[in-house]
């Protein structure tokens, strides 16, 4: 695995992908590769389509199938990618009916596409897989992240659904699906926590190509392959029926579903006779005379087990029950699971379903209950873990408290605050479960390499055959440059821990800039280690570190370690790939393997990586190595200063931000998340219906850029490229009267404005140093250069440390400067357009993204009356992703309106917005048409006159609505 991947994709440039095992064998791998190595190996059609966070599993068998990967049989599997989710269903359906053994791979919205096939699929009792990344539904806002409302929507179509609760039970579960569902003729949908097993890495055993033989009955096989539609035995299927059939045909398959249960148990059974692995249809882990248990299924298993685990040694009696096949719903294997001595269950969903007397599982396990002999038991109901929240052993331990008292709540949340409805469940997060072992937390941007350096690490410490690894990542669901943060688990035994690191020994900050803006060392136990990637000598650093870092450096009693991990880079040729830099440093302070042995395993995964990019990108990686082990230094922490005395404060460009915020939504929810905090603020913070303000990225303020664009107006020809190419808005042109420049700071850049129209004005291009993300793309397209010296231009990239300060308090005083009349100038050419204020600004898209700088220059000539219809994908997380937007707004408050649907019906959102304003159109001019005697006649035909809509025109009309409102404001009502 290549040192330098950062998402979920399979591969990046001189990255290897491995191929499905065909022998057993361990490996540090994700869910998402566990689950597809089985789901290659046993298919000959794979039909996919890309959606987060199942994607990798559809690419990796992509790239098998490109590469010539065999699968079990030795055939070559056809991967084909299709335009929706619903046209792989479609192609999935035909395959199947032909006799293919087919799969695909889906999640979220992408699901319910398949839901009309599935049904189809089931119906036709014909042999499938669906792997599913379980993944929240766009509701009142769209969130990538996982829980179960996508499978749970799927329950009525027939598809049997097996529930994988780890890495290893992803890999397995996939193996017992393929080969149940030949066996019993139901399709199946095998699925598994979206992100947080999906992108977990862990040490799991593989299955091998004997194993998966084993598994699959050939006699199965060939049964699929002789119900296949074919001209020598032809057949007609999926016919239209009537009232007098349709309901006993559609009862006639009821044997074939009861039979799953049985099929899978059997299946379960075998694979622990080849493995030693055991699994059944449900588990039950705890005191055997527990009296309060949990029921659930999916990841979370892992938070509660380990609380079980605790609380039985502490004497409690509990008990936790995970499903694993949840349809056909197992209720013999659920009764039979729960001890006898049981007074008391909470039943935990991963999803919501609004107006229901409950969510399903609960459903389910409440009806198993009545129709039994354990009906007296009393049980009660939660929903945890919407959109990936975090499932805590605290969270668990809350829960299990709930059921000790006299009169619970019958319904609740945990992992939030309900200051609405008042659901929650109050939460001790002082308790925590101990755990053998070592952990490390990393901070970095997604685009520096620190995600798939980690990535590495585990996999290097996984491979030791006396140590186990885990790797959990948080992803911002906005694009590179945007914050990761890496949980890294690490020791000699098993690790099942599903939840974010608590108490970490090493804490790495990977940007220095993320220190000003989170609180990085919040999770570090005392005596811990902090190592930091700083732009400062070990014997500077100090003063240039936050007052509240400093301030937990002493109380924590941490030993802090740094590297100027950003020039090494820089001086090997490297610029911004710090991770081979990093991940040395991490191994020689985690003492988790000797450092020695850790550099030749570094090593040898750069050859793997980069070896086909030549000798000389291997050298450079390997002597970031070396001089990273050379030069990692530990800081000398001072003395704390006497009690009373303050620390020097450092600049908080947050608290300034926070200070401009006038609105007190976003000084109190906006602020909050970006200050990564979203997860303290109550239900009642909350809007009811997923809508935000505009124009908040300008108080992110994210500091990304290493080097910053600095004007030079000597050489300054007005040409306006540099801010009409600048991707995030944050180089600006400002023409104005000589007199706005009173109270300008010392240095402020001004300049004589070349213009017939505006004769008389300065002009000044000023970056926004904290908004800036250094791509120097206004650099490269600058046509105005010095004679003298040849790399010199108008605009030129110098580093951010030496003029940040600078550059904040001149753009401080820019944004002061009035804009510039809009129809003064015309709107036709670079330089008058970049005059005009953009109304999007500082997104969150990648660094030099090549699609913004079109929808900067449509808000800079049209914002004020533009209405937006957005489709899912790259423009609605920079567009629309809290905990910010860069669609902004003017100081007359107007702005772009702005609104997303889905993915795949855009053109259709967008025809319906139309529609309806054409429709307010319409019906406002025929209430002036009504009422021009009352208004005026001269004012209604002016209103209804339809001229050009150029700048002009398009002023007046709003003076002439705004005389229409004080003279309908004089009317009787």
């Amino acid at each position: 695995m290549s040192t330098t991947a950062t998402d979920d994709r399979p591969a990046t440039e001189g990255e290897q992908v491995d191929p499905p095992s065909s022998a057993s064998a361990t490996a540090c791998i994700d869910g998402n590769e566990a689950a597809a190595k089985v789901a290659y190996a046993l298919s000959e059609v794979v039909a996919i389509y890309p959606i987060t966070p199942a994607s990798a599993m559809g690419e990796l068998a992509d790239a098998w199938s490109a590469g010539g990967v065999r699968n079990l049989w030795g055939a070559i599997p056809e991967v084909v990618e299709l335009q929706s989710e619903a046209g792989a269903a479609g192609t999935l359906h035909g395959a199947l009916q032909t006799g293919a053994l087919g799969t695909t791979f889906t999640a979220s919205q992408g699901l319910l596409l398949m839901l009309p096939n599935m049904y189809k699929i089931a119906g036709e009792l014909t042999p499938a897989v669906i792997h599913v990344a379980a993944r929240a539904i766009a509701t009142h806002a769209l969130s990538i992240f996982g829980d179960h409302s996508d499978v749970m929507a799927a329950r009525s179509t027939g598809f049997a659904m097996l529930c994988a609760s780890s890495v290893q039970e992803a890999h397995d579960f996939a193996a017992v699906s393929h080969a149940a569902t030949l066996r019993a003729r139901v399709p199946f949908l095998h699925f598994f926590d979206g992100f947080r097993t999906s992108h977990e890495v862990n040490r799991i055993d593989l299955l091998g190509d004997d194993d998966l033989r084993a598994l699959v009955s050939e006699d199965d096989i060939d049964a699929h392959k002789l119900r296949r539609l074919r001209p020598t035995a032809p057949v007609v299927r999926g016919t239209a029926q009537n009232p007098d059939v349709f309901f006993q045909a559609r009862e006639a398959a009821n044997s074939f579903h009861d039979a799953v249960p049985g099929i899978v148990a059997d299946v379960f059974a075998e694979l622990e006779t080849r493995t030693g692995r055991r699994y059944g249809l449900v588990d039950y882990e705890g005191a055997a005379d527990a009296e309060r248990v949990i029921v659930m299924m999916g990841s979370g298993s892992g938070a509660v087990g380990e609380t079980v685990a605790k609380l039985v040694g502490d004497g409690e009696k509990v008990g936790l029950v995970t499903i694993r096949l949840f349809r056909p719903f197992p209720v013999d294997a659920l009764l039979d699971s729960l001890p006898a001595s049981v007074r008391s269950i909470a039943v935990l969903d991963r999803c919501k379903e609004p107006g229901s007397v409950g969510e399903p599982l609960f459903q389910d396990v409440v009806t198993a209950l009545a129709e039994s002999d354990r009906s007296g038991v009393r049980i009660i109901a939660g929903r945890y873990g919407l959109g990936s929240k975090e499932f805590t052993p605290a969270m668990a331990k809350a829960v299990f408290d709930e059921l000790t008292v006299e009169s619970p709540k019958r319904r609740f949340t945990v992992g939030i605050i309900d200051d609405v409805t008042g659901l929650s469940l109050d939460v001790d997060d002082s308790f925590q479960v101990q755990q053998p072992g070592r952990s490390a937390v990393f901070y970095a941007l997604g685009s520096d390499g620190t995600v798939g350096a980690n990535k590495a690490s585990v996999k290097i410490i996984g491979h030791e055959p006396d140590l186990h690894a885990q790797g959990y990542f948080v992803y911002d669901s906005k694009k590179s440059g945007s914050m990761t943060v890496s949980h890294l688990r690490f020791g000699p035994e098993p690790i099942r821990s599903t939840y974010l690191v608590q108490q970490a020994d090493l804490v790495a900050c990977h940007q220095f800039g993320l220190l000003d803006r989170f609180d990085v060392l919040s999770d570090i136990r005392r005596g811990g280690t902090f190592l930091l990637n700083a732009p400062y000598a070990a014997d500077e650093l100090w003063e240039h570190l936050p007052v509240a870092i400093r301030r937990h450096i002493h109380e924590l009693e941490l030993r802090v370690f740094t590297i100027d991990a950003t020039r090494i880079a820089r001086e090997l040729k490297m610029p911004g790939r710090i991770n081979t830099i990093m991940q040395p440093c991490f191994f020689a302070l985690a003492d988790v393997m000797e450092l020695d042995r850790a550099v030749g395993a570094i090593k040898r995964s750069i050859d793997a990586a980069y070896g086909r990019r030549g000798r000389l990108i291997v050298e450079r990686n390997e002597a970031a190595v070396d001089r990273a082990i050379a030069e990692l230094t530990e800081v000398t922490v001072p003395a704390p200063a006497p009690s009373g005395t303050d620390l020097a404060e450092t600049l908080d460009v947050l608290d300034a931000a926070r200070e401009n915020a006038a609105a007190d939504f976003i000084d109190r929810v906006t602020m909050t998340m970006i200050a990564n905090q979203g997860d303290l603020l109550p239900v009642s913070a909350m809007p009811i219906d997923g809508t935000f303000p505009t124009g908040t990225t300008r108080f992110e303020k994210r500091m990304l850029a290493i080097d910053i664009p600095v004007w030079e107006p000597d050489l300054c020809i007005d040409c306006g490229k540099c801010a009409v190419v600048c991707p995030h808005a944050t180089i600006r042109m400002k023409a104005y009267e000589p007199a706005a420049l009173d109270g300008a700071p010392a240095g402020f850049l001004t300049k004589t404005f070349r213009s017939r129209e505006l004769d008389g004005h300065q002009l000044t291009i000023q970056v926004a140093p904290d908004d800036c993300t250094g791509c120097g793309i206004c650099v490269d397209v600058c046509p105005a250069k010095d004679k003298t010296q040849v790399k010199r231009k108008a605009i030129n990239m110098r580093p951010a440390p030496e003029h940040r300060a600078a550059e904040r308090e001149r753009w401080d005083f820019f944004v002061s400067i009035p804009e510039v009349d809009r129809a003064s100038i015309t709107h036709d050419s670079v330089k008058n357009s970049q005059l005009l204020q953009p109304l999007f600004e500082f997104s969150g898209a990648c660094s030099g993204c090549g699609e913004t700088p079109y929808l900067k220059l449509l808000t800079q000539l049209f914002g004020d009356r533009l209405v937006v219809a957005n489709a899912t994908g790259c423009s609605s997380i920079y567009g629309g992703n809290l905990p910010t937007t860069p669609w902004a707004k003017d100081a007359s408050g107007l702005g772009p309106a702005w609104a997303n649907s889905l993915f795949e019906d855009n053109a259709e959102f967008g025809y319906g917005m139309r529609l309806g304003i054409e429709h307010h159109q319409r019906e406002a001019r025929r209430l002036v048409e009504e009422l021009a005697g009352e208004i005026g006649d001269d004012l209604a035909e002016a209103l209804l006159a339809d001229p050009t809509p150029t700048e002009h025109a398009v002023v007046e009309q709003r003076t002439r609505v705004a005389v229409l409102r004080e003279r309908l404001g004089g009317l009787p009502a």
